[in-house]
């Protein structure tokens, strides 16, 4: 019987270092060869009939020699160093170490591999990181010309002119020659970004608008045009996630603690997963938290019980979970199953553990139903409205002023109380 080889691929810039082992673990080709896809055929050749998988390692430079291995005929995997850690005690490692340890690990059927996108996604996926490159460069000179513009003439340019100005204009606005030549420089290259993120996202749209994925997305709160996309390629194929919280923590949207005996004793890797992902589910985050009346319930009853930043991480992790079972079961964004009535918590002052009247829940349901102004403050007597009171407020001189007229109030059975979230808490007379 023909005995099954593996190989690890040690990959780098400019090199790679090739190792062979038999179904027993002992070594059969070792070589050292330079990143050119010829030469790493020709010496597997001899192999190719006797090869069952290759594992290269996952680098920024892996596409070429993946792509040209499974081309090739060869069973390729793509190893997740993150999953894979040596002994710690070893005194001597080196490239061939690493690529025998990688076939060592294939043999046992205990590498951690990596997903290997399509290669017509890939390319798109690659295209639109490039414009969220772009984006940040475009909003660099935005800021660099308000700079300019607010430190040489103390006025504040908007961002809307500053993304319409033209040179002509923008060079009228300074008398020295370096400061019309750097505002024209920065209206030119905001001009130039702004054509090439528009050319990048009409090609990007037209290959991913189709895309089932893409077309259930745009039903979930917070997520438009280039948060769909960015989900839809950077999620790939959903089906490689078997939990929706599998899914979450590819997102980085789940909690990193590390606790032992009740106790934290530090963090684990929170930045295992897809940084991508977890900027397009922040920002859907943000966008939900202020024009979905549901996810806004949510994010302020999260962010009473602990701070904005863990409220909005909160949200985007619920709406990761979502998107998965929307693109699993290509169904549309049901806010029933996001936020089931029967689990739905009770605003914030009744999380707290305040007893409000009947008048004062109705008022309440009122103002949510906009039949009144959110703006108008809500009945509360003085000990509900210093429970209610944010705890960092406290330290301050006008939060101390506030609990002193409270009780004052609690005497005189009159007296408002007025946080500095700037919402008056007012009791009733």
């Amino acid at each position: 019987m023909t005995k099954k080889l593996m190989a690890g691929i040690d990959l780098h810039s400019n090199n790679l270092f090739c190792g062979v082992v038999n179904a027993e673990g002992k070594k059969v080709f070792e070589r050292k060869l330079p990143c050119d896809l010829p030469q790493v055929l020709k010496a597997l050749a001899p192999f190719k009939n006797r090869l069952d998988t290759i594992a290269v390692e996952s680098t920024y430079n892996w596409y070429w020699l993946v792509d040209g291995l499974q081309d090739a005929g060869y069973h390729t995997v793509l190893a997740n160093p993150a999953g894979m850690e040596q002994y710690n005690g070893l005194k001597h490692s080196d490239d061939k170490s690493d690529a025998f340890f990688l076939a060592e690990l294939l043999r046992l059927k205990i590498l951690p591999t990596g997903y290997i996108c399509e290669r017509q996604l890939r390319s798109v996926r690659d295209l639109l990181r490039r414009r969220l490159m772009l984006v940040h460069k475009r909003t660099a000179l935005i800021l660099s010309l308000q700079s300019l513009h607010a430190r040489t003439l103390g006025s504040r340019l908007s961002l809307g002119e500053a993304k319409v100005i033209s040179v002509e204009e923008v060079e009228k606005n300074f008398a020295h020659p370096a400061d019309r030549l750097i505002s024209g420089l920065d209206v030119k290259l905001i001009g130039e970004l702004s054509k090439s993120i528009k050319q990048i996202e009409k090609m990007v749209l037209a290959t991913t608008r189709e895309l089932p994925c893409y077309q259930v997305l745009q039903s979930l709160p917070g997520v438009g045009k280039i948060l769909g996309l960015t989900i839809t390629l950077e999620t790939a194929d959903v089906k490689r996630f078997a939990t929706a919280g599998d899914y979450a923590s590819y997102c980085r949207c789940v909690d990193t603690r590390r606790i032992s005996n009740g106790k934290k004793k530090g963090e684990n890797n929170g930045k295992c997963g897809n940084k991508y992902l977890a900027w397009a589910y922040v920002e859907a985050a943000n966008f939900a938290q202020r024009y979905d009346l549901q996810c806004r319930q949510f994010y302020d009853r999260k962010s009473a019980k602990a701070n904005k930043i863990v409220a909005t991480k909160a949200l985007a992790c619920k709406l990761a979970k979502a998107a998965w079972h929307m693109m699993s079961e290509q169904t549309a964004y049901d806010p029933a199953r996001m936020f089931p009535p029967a689990q739905r918590q009770p605003d914030s002052s009744d999380s707290a553990g305040v007893d409000l009247s009947p008048e004062s829940r109705s008022r309440r349901k009122a103002c949510q139903d906009g039949e009144q102004s959110p703006s108008q403050p809500a009945v509360f007597g003085p000990k509900t409205a210093l429970r209610l009171l944010p705890s960092r407020a406290l330290s301050s001189a006008s939060a101390r002023a506030n609990i002193a007229r409270a009780k004052v109030g609690k005497k005189s059975n009159l007296g408002t109380v007025t946080g500095n979230s700037g919402k008056g808490l007012a009791k009733k007379p």
